[in-house]
């Protein structure tokens, strides 16, 4: 069986870190659980600030969502800005849609000023109407969007068929501030400049417990214990049941497969603009090319389930439906991972303790938001200064019980048209 833990992105990374050596008990200002976009965003931060820090990582940098991704580089949420204001209020509403629609300029921003070898393009991405519906969908979010002042453009479908290379489409909204990356280059590169600014990391060092005690958190591993005034858990869909406290979200399985490159006449005819690209249909696919030319497709489901064979099956006829030109090229990368989705796909600060939070919950949209969030949650705790924070943390009570609930009861409808649309 083939290991789908081992992605394309893994094989093709250019960034390397050197993780700290010492294995001996350490008082820090800053303890970080995670070695995501989010905890090393962080620890990034904390250490450019003068904090001393510490980040802990169960596997290696990337091991989860952060190494796995599509690598869009998106502005905003999956919600419109209606329904981000709706669910946080106008207020809290409007600077989330504010912060998240400068994600992608944070984040190729951070990629220019560390020299992060991560394949950034900025050419926009292209959402894709899939049907009438779809375009509908596209319009009323164009219409949000641009009176929140977005320099989103609706394009036609004959458009539509120039920038992507396919006919398959009605149209598409088309976003210039995002982009592409190769996404476990990204967070590779944002910890080794956490590191060059004094940063502590550790990998292959999964946290087994986590107190406070007299004001003081204690973080223990089986190599150390870490003591920190401030610890900010960034563990997302891949935490660890061992620690305190379980982020409240849905597992949800995404998996991707890749070509090998495509001749120069193929990958001419294929996204020329170098936009990266994702439908309206309820099963959701997303399709890109890579620096190297390699076409990769994904949607929803676990390859290392029965069904995986099935999934395989399923993206080839969509690749072939979407560009017949590729339908014989064979799909020699394939690999999934897991989305944390909340109950209402806005993330989550949770108060797991005094001088605690733990964020979770980018429901498939990690690299920008999880780049703001985690730079704000470290500047908040660092300044005592709640205000800082993108949405206000919830007590931990409130989001396990309430959240988590609701989660399973929305998830649950769009795995029965998952189902359904495989078999």
């Amino acid at each position: 069986m083939s290991d789908h833990n081992q992605s394309l992105w893994l094989n093709t990374c250019r960034e390397h870190v050197e993780p700290s050596v010492s294995t001996g008990d350490i008082t820090v200002d800053l303890a970080v659980i995670g070695g995501g976009y989010t905890g090393c965003s962080a620890a990034l931060t904390a250490a450019k600030a003068g904090a001393s820090v510490c980040l802990l990582e169960a596997h290696d940098i990337g091991h989860g969502g952060s190494g796995r991704n599509v690598g869009l580089a998106n502005a905003g949420l999956w919600l419109p800005p209606v329904d981000i204001r709706a669910h946080l209020g106008d207020t809290v509403g409007d600077r989330l849609i504010d912060l998240l629609a400068a994600a992608p300029s944070e984040v190729f921003s951070l990629i220019d000023q560390h020299g992060i070898d991560c394949e950034p393009v900025r050419n926009g991405t292209l959402h894709c109407a899939h049907s009438a519906a779809g375009l509908r969908d596209l319009k009323a979010r164009h219409a949000q969007l641009s009176a929140a002042g977005a320099p989103v453009e609706l394009l036609s479908a004959e458009l539509t068929a120039q920038r992507t290379g396919s006919a398959a489409f009605g149209g598409a909204l088309f976003d210039p501030r995002a982009g592409t990356i190769q996404p476990l280059a990204y967070v590779r590169g944002l910890t080794r400049a956490g590191i060059e600014v004094g940063a502590s990391v550790s990998t292959q060092d999964p946290v087994l417990s986590m107190q406070q005690m007299d004001g003081t958190w204690e973080v223990k591993t089986a190599r150390r214990t870490v003591r920190a005034k401030w610890v900010i858990q960034a563990t997302n869909a891949y935490h660890r049941d061992l620690t305190a406290s379980a982020p409240a979200y849905v597992p949800v399985y995404y998996f991707q497969y890749a070509t090998a490159p495509l001749s120069d006449n193929l990958r001419a005819s294929v996204l020329p603009g170098g936009e990266g690209c994702w439908d309206t249909d309820l099963i959701m696919t997303s399709f890109r090319m890579d620096q190297e030319g390699r076409f990769i497709i994904g949607a929803m489901g676990d390859l290392d389930q029965a069904g995986g064979g099935i999934h395989k099956s399923w993206i080839k006829r969509k690749l072939a439906q979407l560009y017949p030109q590729l339908a014989d090229q064979p799909l020699v990368d394939g690999w999934h991972g897991r989305i944390a989705m909340t109950s209402d796909h806005i993330p989550k600060i949770t108060q797991i303790g005094s001088n605690a939070l733990s964020v979770h919950g980018f429901s498939g949209r990690g690299i920008g938001p999880g780049t703001v969030f985690g730079r704000l949650v470290a500047q908040s705790l660092l300044q005592g200064d709640p205000s800082l924070l993108p949405v206000p943390a919830v007590p931990e009570y409130q989001e396990k019980w309430i959240g988590l609930r609701r989660a399973y009861f929305e998830t649950g409808a769009t795995l029965t048209h998952f189902v359904k649309a495989r078999f």
